[in-house]
């Protein structure tokens, strides 16, 4: 209302009333997503995912595991620059705003659906088709004994890459096509 010169002078006290009064709350915010084009066959996809999970116990008595994986990207490596201040009666605590960055982190992890543990974490650098891979192969090691492994990703292109369908294909002793 100042820029626009419609008022000389407003209070902050003034703005909140006229906030509350229009029912506007312009310190919230909510994200969506768009979802992706129409799915044909996505109700089958939820059904098959949520009975993968559902039949994970039976299928562990066949000595079969069942795990998700997932990574999480660009993590932040921060260090405040000041250490916080001791809390104190009637304050809140009091922590610095600046900090250190120590560049970015990539978690890989997989969680066994039976047991609830945590398979194979990893902190690296990067987050690439041969990172994913690695942890991939590492987590089936994890069980040289299980006759089978089903493992549950979302649709990011590392858990569709080239080398990770080579592993699962090597470890299920389906041949390689060769071409030319």
């Amino acid at each position: 209302m100042l820029k626009q010169g419609i008022v000389e002078h407003i209070s902050a006290r003034h703005v909140g009333r006229l906030l509350d009064e229009a029912d506007l709350k312009p310190h919230l915010s909510q994200y969506w997503l768009t979802p992706p084009k129409d799915d044909a066959e996505f109700d089958e996809k939820v059904r098959d995912i949520c009975q993968t999970y559902l039949s994970a116990i039976e299928r562990s008595k066949l000595g079969e595991r069942t795990v998700c994986s997932d990574e999480m990207t660009g993590i932040q490596a921060l260090e405040r620059k000041e250490p916080d201040l001791p809390i104190q009666p009637g304050h809140v605590q009091r922590r610095e705003f600046e900090y250190i960055r120590h560049g970015t982190q990539s978690l890989i992890t997989s969680f066994d659906v039976v047991s609830g543990k945590v398979l194979c974490p990893a902190v690296g650098e990067t987050r690439t088709e041969t990172d994913y891979a690695n942890h991939i192969g590492r987590v089936i090691a994890t069980d040289p004994k299980a006759s089978k492994w089903h493992l549950i990703c979302d649709c990011l292109n590392t858990h569709q890459s080239e080398s990770l369908v080579r592993l699962v294909a090597d470890d299920e002793g389906i041949a390689p096509i060769r071409s030319g």
